[in-house]
């Protein structure tokens, strides 16, 4: 009997530590690192070399080429039932319940006779590397046009489709795959992307910034906001103009009781600028992290995304009358490469324990990110991978200025990551001494993160360089 509950007994403890040790294999915690040590690494010398690689197939010249542009939009509303994209808190799987107000997809491309760009405008919530590769394939099947051609971004519209990926994080904040959503909108961007590019003929450009701090406050702390409001006029030879505008206010006036599709204020804006001016309005989302909007007024959420929407277009609209300094003939290089990164760190409960590798295998986040970038004439557009932080994005902008650059930072750009927060904030912590969410949980690629995308963003600008300080003004690029 003794020998019956000696073998019982060490059976259970083989069987405990067994399930213990599988559950720290597969979940954690581990020990977090402190130094990711990106610049002896594989990876990023990778990252530089294809970067080079993709910049090199640029022209840069003192004498560019003729401006041609086109653009086209396609609206992307999922049918009803189609699960919404943003806030876990949903209920009944996040199935959608109606259509509140058009989803669109809008494209611009942008060449000077020997280099196009197309900057692609989307009312979603991310763009997943499975509907980025999509809509390559589809482009590059009716066009002469390639990964290096195209710019993703996203509203990040917490309104918009939901099922895009597989994998639990994309179950989390879209809710149940639905294979037919990525064939779906894959379709629907590479129609608008071929339209705008079929499209094209000579154009001017106009472009600049408006400073909109009281529309956007910081969430997380007492720090700076990315307040830029950024716009640009394309009028073509027959008299249309299209409006391409950025802001970095999380699309988030709307919470989560909110069943029905819409484009939030993002939408609104883009609707007041077409009603006001007869022209089309494309939407790209900004360095989101960090950064809540700040609404003018309005008793429901829907006044209030109306009352923001239009406030921020109005201050669009008004630039048009204003006597846009407009050029015919700037430079136009464009990349759009995958990138290695540094092993996932997920922190969801302590700043000095990490979630296991397998558990970011479970979750099915992307091994790899993607990394693109435009220059037109002196303005410079970066998209990465995250919810790139508002603070970050004030800050190269600022930097960049100093070289004359007009930078446009972006997120979402054919995958996702987590958040890219400043590298001061990586160990901050609460009196209680917990992380917050965007530098524990939603901090995933380690402590040196942002040194490690500014040193890729700084070889970008190299790539694409001389910097507009160094080039002819437009006005004599023109008249020779």
């Amino acid at each position: 009997m003794k020998s019956k509950l000696k073998k019982l007994a060490l059976g259970l403890a083989i069987a405990l530590v067994s399930v213990v040790a599988l559950f720290l294999i597969v979940i954690g915690p581990w020990p977090v690192y402190s130094d990711s040590d990106f610049a002896s690494s594989a990876y990023y010398e990778e990252a530089l070399a294809r970067i080079d690689a993709a910049a090199a197939k640029a022209t840069i010249s003192e004498s560019p080429g003729r401006l041609q542009a086109g653009w086209a939009s396609r609206i992307m509303t999922p049918d009803v039932g189609v699960p919404m994209g943003g806030y876990g808190g949903r209920p009944d799987g996040k199935r959608s319940a109606g259509v509140r107000d058009e989803l669109m997809a809008k494209a611009i491309a942008i060449g000077d006779g020997t280099d196009v760009v197309v900057l692609l405008g989307t009312c979603m919530l991310i763009i997943p590397p499975n509907i980025a590769e999509l809509t390559i394939e589809q482009v590059e099947q009716e066009t002469p046009l390639t990964a290096n051609n195209i710019f993703f971004t996203a509203s990040h519209t917490h309104c918009g489709p939901g099922g895009f990926a597989p994998g639990l994080a994309s179950r989390i904040s879209g809710g149940e795959y639905d294979p037919e959503v990525p064939v779906f909108l894959s379709g629907v961007f590479a129609d608008a992307i071929v339209a705008a590019y079929n499209n094209m003929m000579p154009a001017q450009i106009a472009h600049g910034h408006i400073d909109a701090p009281q529309y956007i406050r910081n969430r997380t702390r007492d720090g700076d906001v990315d307040s830029a409001l950024n716009w640009m006029i394309v009028e073509n030879e027959d008299g249309d103009r299209c409006y391409v505008t950025r802001f970095s206010a999380h699309p988030t006036v709307f919470g989560q009781r909110m069943m029905d599709f819409s484009g939030e204020f993002p939408g609104e804006m883009m609707r007041h600028i077409e009603q006001q001016t007869n022209a089309t309005a494309i939407y790209l989302g900004g360095a989101v992290g960090s950064m809540s909007p700040r609404t003018p007024g309005g008793e429901t959420a829907d006044e209030r995304v109306v009352a923001l929407g239009q406030a921020l277009g109005q201050m669009v609209v008004e630039v048009a009358y204003q006597d846009p300094n407009f050029i015919s003939y700037a430079n136009v290089a464009s990349l759009g490469i995958p990138i290695g990164v540094p092993p996932i760190q997920v922190r969801p409960l302590s700043p000095k324990w990490r979630l296991s590798p397998v558990a970011a295998k479970i979750l099915n986040v992307p091994p790899e990110g993607w990394i693109q970038a435009a220059r037109i004439g002196d303005m410079l557009f970066i998209g990465l991978p995250f919810d790139v932080s508002g603070e970050l994005a004030k800050e190269w902008r600022e930097r960049a200025a100093v070289e004359g650059w007009d930078m446009w930072v972006t997120g979402f750009s054919a995958a996702y990551l987590g958040y890219l927060t400043p590298d001061r904030y990586y160990y901050d912590v609460d009196e209680d001494g917990r992380l917050g969410y965007e530098t524990g949980l939603m901090s995933w690629l380690g402590p040196d993160s942002e040194a490690y995308f500014g040193a890729l963003t700084n070889r970008i600008i190299e790539g694409f360089s001389p910097a507009p300080s160094e080039m002819p003004t437009p006005q004599a690029a023109e008249a020779s």
